[in-house]
């Protein structure tokens, strides 16, 4: 029974999490798992339209080093759950206009309501938007209920073992991503439920940290916080630290500075033709849409890897995002007609 087409723009799992957990069928779980997967998928674009924003390109510097590990996390995180739905039988869509992520927009499914996602550059705005984005029910506790994604993913954990029966092992993906990003970044193949609920476990806590601490337990370098804490950081430019006398961790540790970026635009609603004054000449149409064809050719690439050509498309799929990235800077370095003081930035408008 493969999994349907699901719209974006709907509240399914609002309606999912309303849902008694004893009334879920297995079509419940595979929408739910396609759900988690067009999750993952939609905070890779505004996190990565920061991150190539940035104009140094020293990989250590901290707030880069920051942002592109979480992008790392989250290219991890869609690929483990990817794997799942596979696993039981369900097919991953990725390229049906209806599931492909909206910007600006709400996140799929009705999480998190009435927060709009938007594409911009780095900004303590922006970096405010990502913890919102990650932000658990309760920082530093797990929560069971609520409209989270931690509490998303807590539901599935609670559900898939009366489905462990279906898991089969076939139509995975395995990529090696823990010895450069973190020991629980390798994507791995769902063969048992423990595999499975120990891969949900990492995403939840690389996401929000554990109830009793805000560092990521699967760091790709020590210390590293999870993503709510870390994007925190920088949308308040302090560094957290434990305080002795409240007994809590606090923002109020050494400065953080945002680094160099180019002043990168919120992008328009269906791309920056609906921009007036802005509309692109012959030249950055070129190159946002040269963007927007790697973006829509890795789609191909990945929705194929759990598809009909096998793993052998992830090594496509992964030249295809460092292209996004050339061709993301390249539109980064267009100035808006209507207010030179910002630039054009990456559409990610799929294209057919």
């Amino acid at each position: 029974m493969p999994t349907g087409i699901l719209d974006y723009k709907s509240d399914a799992i609002v309606q999912l999490m309303n849902m008694a957990e004893e009334d879920w069928t297995e079509q419940e779980l595979k929408d739910a798992l396609q759900r988690a997967i067009m999750l993952e998928l939609s905070t890779i674009p505004p996190y990565a339209t920061a991150l190539w924003s940035i104009t140094d390109p020293d990989n250590g510097k901290p707030v880069r080093h920051t942002i592109r590990e979480i992008v790392f996390d989250e290219m991890s995180h869609f690929g483990l759950v990817c794997n799942m739905l596979t696993s039981i039988g369900g097919t991953v869509v990725l390229t049906d206009p209806a599931t492909v992520p909206k910007y600006p927009g709400q996140l799929p499914g009705g999480v998190n309501p009435g927060l709009e996602v938007f594409l911009s550059g780095l900004s303590r705005d922006s970096a405010c938007l990502f913890a919102d984005i990650e932000k658990p029910e309760h920082p530093l506790a797990f929560a069971a209920d609520g409209n989270t994604i931690g509490a998303f993913y807590q539901r599935i954990a609670n559900v898939f073992p009366k489905f462990a029966h279906l898991l089969t092992g076939q139509r995975q993906v395995e990529f090696p991503l823990g010895s450069s990003h973190g020991a629980g970044n390798d994507i791995i193949p769902m063969n048992t439920i423990d595999d499975v609920l120990k891969a949900i476990n990492i995403i939840q806590e690389q996401g929000e940290g554990t109830t009793a601490s805000p560092v990521n337990p699967f760091p790709g370098s020590p210390g590293e916080l999870a993503h709510y804490y870390a994007f925190k950081e920088i949308a308040v430019g302090k560094k957290l630290v434990f305080d002795d006398q409240t007994g809590k961790f606090e923002f109020a540790g050494p400065d953080l500075p945002l680094p160099d970026t180019s002043p990168v635009a919120r992008v328009p609603q269906g791309g920056w033709a609906n921009s007036p004054g802005n509309e692109p000449d012959a030249t950055t149409a070129g190159l946002l849409r040269t963007f927007n064809q790697h973006y829509s050719d890795m789609l191909r690439a990945l929705e194929g890897a759990w598809g009909a050509d096998g793993p052998d498309s992830i090594g496509p799929a992964i030249g295809l995002m460092g292209q996004m990235r050339r061709a993301a800077q390249q539109v980064n370095g267009v100035k808006l007609p209507a207010d030179p003081r910002f630039t054009y930035g990456p559409e990610w408008l799929f294209v057919q």
